[in-house]
């Protein structure tokens, strides 16, 4: 599954320009919690979210490691910076991460999940076209057996390992996949049950999928003579 799939287009986003109380007011009314920040070219420059403007909030002068004068010694953090801020660009997360349309949801719930952010704008060359959020990832976890089975058939089975439909028996039940098949090495049944591992809203993979030539061996072999060498 892509992340075309599930953002959310047309998205909602601000100029750099506009001032917090705006943006504030933004989010109360639409009941979220950050939007892009983009440029006259739509061209996205940064994220702006209720954390950032919680800073607003709170003395920068307390809280801090090195004390309650440690902001006077570090003036420039992004703390002050974003204590003192009147506009959107002052307060910004600043450069935003991004995403394309055509990355897998796996890709997204990483990149969110390393970097402990709940939204990621979606571009096309450099363009805003959408926005995928954790919630749109959970939402995708939801989906059906039978639609986890058609994305393995189609995407995984057909499209990526260029394998007839047939060659892997394919039983989908509450998210559990279980696959038996005889392919060619053992390199495509390891990357089977990856790929098949990452699909949204599988929970488990078993099975007894089996292959012809076990190209590990002979992997591992010349690795271990490069090493001697």
């Amino acid at each position: 599954m892509h992340v075309q799939e599930l953002m959310t287009t047309p998205v909602l986003s601000i100029g750099p320009e506009a001032s917090l109380k705006d943006v504030a007011a933004l989010l109360v009314d639409r009941g979220i919690s950050g939007l892009p920040v983009c440029d006259a070219e739509n061209r996205v420059v940064g994220v702006i979210s209720e954390g950032d403007i919680l800073y607003k909030e709170h003395d920068p002068a307390t809280g801090r490691k090195g004390g309650p004068l440690a902001w006077l010694i570090n003036g420039t953090t992004p703390a002050v910076i974003k204590s003192h801020a009147l506009t959107v660009r002052e307060a910004m997360t600043s450069p935003a991460l991004t995403i394309t349309p055509w990355s897998s949801v796996s890709e997204a719930a990483r990149l969110m999940t390393e970097r402990g952010i709940n939204r990621l704008p979606v571009v096309r060359n450099d363009e805003l076209v959408g926005i995928v959020t954790r919630t749109d990832l959970v939402r995708a976890f939801t989906r059906s057996d039978e639609q986890i089975e058609r994305e393995l058939r189609d995407e995984v089975l057909e499209r990526t390992l260029w394998l007839e439909r047939d060659t892997v028996d394919v039983e989908v039940k509450r998210g559990a996949v279980k696959l038996a098949g005889l392919l060619q090495t053992r390199s495509d049944a390891i990357l089977l049950e990856r790929m098949v591992a990452r699909i949204p809203g599988v929970v488990a993979v078993t099975g007894e999928v089996t292959w012809k030539v076990d190209d590990t061996r002979r992997r591992e072999r010349l690795t271990t003579e490069r090493k001697v060498q």
